[in-house]
């Protein structure tokens, strides 16, 4: 074969490597985002002060593998200006970059976890290197190590010979040993900023001689999460279904292929959650969710949006967002106009309860639409449209309307010219906000003692809170609605918020439940086993006991039960 043929094999294989790996940095200069741990690595090469161990942690696809291959490539290049690498590569930098130098062994702990396989690599660094002046050791997923492989490193990693250098990289640096930590020069890499990911794909796009619009590389941007190998990968998907029927792909189209929707969906949900339009919310939504979005990430997006209109509205600023047009923006503005901040919280308070219950429904969908009920019915309880709120001057929000949703309020009732005023205050005991008439407000249980408040408790059917202040609470003061108990570790972790609110419900007034230090009373329980054990101590001590025990020496008592007088009413 001539040298023109393998020059053109060469080309036709480079041209169908993917993107990722055909535009894989060969040389610090081509790193994208990463300016600041170049620029140390690189004068402590100038300088010849070279740590025995580097470490590169950060997330996936941001050069940690890369970073390490060009850094061997730095040490062990033959040409004295380095910078001309850049052009002509010596044959140490071209054996490196194919995995093929016998002095730089690039292993993956992921299938080489184990202490023999340490062993194996702390005998071959024993010997110097062959035609270089440094032998290098590559460990990509190093986390991935065994504890034994870990402890046989160690004492190499301290005191290595002068020609031996390690390169650590891994996704999960705090799954490293301190010992290993300790002995690092640690770089922490970056998710790789907006601005330069999208040059960077701006500049792959042009040398692959493609046409994109400026929306979809930022959409790329965007799923890519500060991913460079991701954004490469997805750029390659894009190409696949680029100009297939001589046009260019548009946003929307982009959003179809990666399974992304557009956030202006969510805009207009939202506006027609406000308005408490049922029937076009879940026409929104399942428009939505028939895109092929999973449920959780509808959330999470839903979480966004939220997230976006608090910025918008107390920041008065947005970040430039990608997936959001000018139209969505001006939107944005009016409905962060419509929203108070209390609202916002409690949308984003049931987003998140709403992630970790969705797990618990088999068809999470389903739980979606229920969330979104749910916000429409607290919406209708507020009873105030979404001009109303515009014009009105009054900061009137759902959570001042909520019922049975707020775990962080406690209500007071007063009565003023026969009308009820529900005036709200923020505590951790109650959840229940209610509405009550006057009439029944007043013809309340009245509770005036502890043993009556388990009385009621087990008049109530209230088993549970009975059960409570039977076993697990020590009273220590009951008086003028204020209970201060002291309690053991059993006692379950709602019996305050729920014994206040059935306080509440049963007397029609507020109570306060303390929690004291001091030791309080036996509780019902302890009281009455230790009455059991003085009626068993004194049964024993009777004369009749000792009577009975002499003709029956075996004897034990296991209960004891009083009858009652036949002749008593």
């Amino acid at each position: 074969m001539s040298i023109f043929q393998v020059g053109w094999s060469l080309k036709m294989s480079s041209d169908k490597k993917i993107l990722a790996i055909k535009y894989r940095p060969q040389v610090f200069e081509e790193i994208v985002g990463q300016d600041i741990i170049v620029e140390a690595i690189q004068k402590s090469i100038s300088l010849d002060k070279i740590p025995n161990a580097f470490l590169f942690t950060g997330i996936r696809g941001v050069g940690k593998t890369t970073i390490a291959r060009i850094l061997a490539k730095s040490l062990n290049c033959s040409k004295t200006k380095k910078s001309d690498c850049l052009k002509n590569q010596c044959d140490n930098c071209v054996q490196i970059t194919e995995s093929r130098h016998i002095d730089v062994l690039e292993m993956d702990a992921a299938s080489k976890t184990g202490v023999d396989d340490v062993r194996d690599l702390i005998e071959f660094s024993r010997y110097g290197p062959t035609s270089t002046k440094y032998k290098i050791f590559i460990i990509d997923e190093v986390h991935m190590l065994s504890k034994q492989a870990f402890n046989a490193l160690l004492k190499t990693l301290e005191e290595p010979p002068k020609y031996l250098k390690f390169i650590f990289a891994t996704t999960e640096v705090n799954k490293l040993p301190v010992t290993v930590l300790s002995r690092c020069q640690r770089f922490d890499l970056i998710r790789i900023n907006f601005e330069d990911m999208l040059n960077f794909l701006k500049d792959v796009t042009s040398k692959e001689k493609e046409s994109l619009s400026e929306d979809v590389l930022k959409l790329i941007v965007k799923i890519s999460e500060g991913s460079v190998r991701d954004a490469l990968s997805l750029l390659d998907r894009i190409f696949l279904s680029n100009n297939l029927n001589g046009k260019e792909l548009d946003l929307k189209a982009a959003q179809e292929i990666f399974g992304y929707f557009d956030k202006s969906y969510l805009l207009d949900l939202v506006s027609e959650l406000l308005k408490g339009n049922e029937e076009k919310v879940i026409e929104l939504y399942k428009n939505i969710y028939n895109q092929g979005i999973e449920p959780k990430l509808f959330i999470n997006n839903f979480l966004e949006i939220i997230y976006y209109l608090k910025n918008f509205k107390n920041l008065n600023r947005l970040d430039k967002l990608i997936d959001f047009s000018d139209a969505d923006h001006k939107k944005i503005g009016q409905l962060s106009k419509q929203i108070d901040d209390r609202t916002l919280l409690l949308f984003w308070e049931f987003s998140v309860e709403t992630i970790n219950e969705i797990n618990l429904v088999s068809n999470q969908n389903l739980a979606v639409e229920m969330f979104l009920i749910r916000l429409l019915y607290l919406k209708k309880k507020l009873s105030v449209n979404v001009e109303n709120l515009a014009n009105s001057g009054d900061n009137v929000s759902l959570q001042d309307n909520l019922e049975n949703e707020n775990s962080s309020k406690k209500i007071e009732i007063h009565k003023n010219n026969n009308t009820t005023i529900s005036q709200i205050k923020f505590s951790s005991q109650e959840k229940e906000k209610a509405s009550i008439e006057d009439d029944k407000l007043f013809n309340k249980t009245k509770i005036n003692s502890f043993s009556e408040l388990i009385y009621v408790c087990n008049k109530k059917k209230e088993i549970g809170l009975k059960y409570e202040l039977e076993n697990n609470v020590n009273l220590v003061s009951f008086k003028n609605n204020k209970i201060e108990i002291s309690f053991n570790e059993n006692l379950d972790k709602n019996f305050i918020k729920n014994l206040t609110s059935k306080l509440f419900d049963w007397t029609g007034e507020r109570w306060i439940i303390l929690l004291s230090k001091k030791t309080g009373l036996k509780s019902i329980k302890d009281i009455k086993k230790e009455n059991k054990e003085n009626e068993f101590k004194n049964l024993k001590n009777s004369e009749l006991y000792r009577k009975v025990n002499s003709l029956f020496p075996d004897l034990e008592i296991v209960n004891i039960k009083y009858l009652k007088d036949k002749n008593s009413d």
